[in-house]
């Protein structure tokens, strides 16, 4: 299972350019919004015509602008499930699972809606309509007609976008369990890091139609090759950099130096570090330990940000360097202690792009 695409599509303030390959697996598309996700499945299934290129699902040719192939979405076999599912609410459940099987014979259809209904959590709700189902009721009723089709390609437009968190959840791992099943190739739209790196093998950042970076989820996060990719997967830490030698830069903002497992390549860029990876120095002596003073901290239901000034003590809530993600625990151990904090940051977690 081969899917191939490169397109071009210019649209008033807006240029589409991007280029993609994959065999069978799931690919999430990430970025940020007007980033051109949606557009780009849309061009995928036929409900938007590129400007030029090419589009190939599982070695058949679906648009190629030289040839004039533009073949209509029915004839894609593609599976398309929307951000907001677009389900018939005239339609029963079992009606709008089984409205793209035209041609076949009604007792193929109906063994073909059972099967995925029984698969899906759905047996004896085939009568009632979507106004009745809950928002994962109705999700699943979406992947069901998208799959009916037997399709060789998966397109999933931000599906938990509308769901709450404890929902989507749930819906995530069932969605991860339904996707194993499936043969082709899958497209995960979304706007949520770690949906894409929870249920894809790898992922493509979008950045202003363009393809920014494209590689293996552990890749992306450990080895950032450009700014962007670097803020959009959540690195809260960055600053301008200055090569000091292949393993030491200088952050002039930060008025530290690092040293860096892997070899530094621009003489002048950015640093990074996220903030999880910083950790609290248990011997002082090593290199990257600094004295750092709280400025200002946030809680969420499981985790503390510290705002940290490294080098002085700050003059203000707004007066830090990085911000350090830990625990309720951590905090309540570190909370006596005497400022400033020595912190200590692996040179293998330092982030240089």
């Amino acid at each position: 299972m081969e899917f191939q695409i490169k397109i071009k599509k210019t649209l008033p303030g807006f240029a589409l350019n991007v280029e993609l390959s994959s065999q069978k697996e799931i690919i999430g598309i990430f970025g940020a919004s007007g980033s051109g996700k949606s557009m780009l499945l849309n061009c995928i299934s036929g409900l938007i015509k590129p400007d030029q290129g090419k589009v190939v699902i599982n070695g058949r040719t679906v648009f190629d602008s030289d040839k004039g192939i533009n073949l209509p979405p029915k004839d894609r076999r593609i599976g398309y499930l929307f951000q907001n599912y677009a389900l018939f609410p005239h339609m029963t459940i079992s009606e709008n699972i089984a409205f793209g099987l035209d041609g076949l014979k009604k007792i193929d259809k109906n063994k073909r809606v059972k099967d995925l209904m029984e698969n899906f959590h759905l047996k004896d709700m085939d009568r009632k309509y979507p106004r009745q189902l809950s928002g994962g009721q109705q999700q699943r009723v979406a992947l069901a007609r998208a799959l009916v089709v037997e399709p060789e390609i998966l397109l999933l437009d931000e599906p938990f976008s509308a769901l709450d968190d404890h929902l989507r959840n749930h819906m995530i791992r069932e969605m991860s369990e339904s996707l194993k099943e499936f043969q082709g190739t899958t497209l995960y739209v979304t706007h949520s890091i770690e949906e894409a790196y929870r249920l894809c093998s790898r992922i493509a950042i979008l950045n202003a139609g363009s393809v920014e970076a494209f590689d293996t989820k552990r890749s992306l996060f450990q080895n950032p090759m450009t700014l962007e990719t670097a803020k959009i997967t959540g690195c809260k830490n960055l600053s301008k950099s200055i090569k000091l030698s292949e393993h030491l830069i200088e952050i002039p903002d930060w008025g530290i130096q690092l040293q860096t497992d892997k070899a530094v390549k621009a003489e002048e860029g950015f640093a990074g570090i996220r903030a999880h990876h910083i950790a609290l120095a248990e011997d002082t002596s090593m290199e990257n330990c600094f004295p750092c003073w709280i400025a200002d901290e946030s809680e969420t239901p499981f985790r503390t940000t510290l705002y940290l000034k490294i080098g002085t003590a700050p003059h203000g809530l707004d007066d830090f360097h990085i911000q350090w993600e830990i625990s309720h625990e951590q905090r309540e151990e570190i909370r006596e202690k005497l400022l400033p904090l020595m912190i200590y940051i692996d040179p293998k977690y330092v982030i240089t792009v």
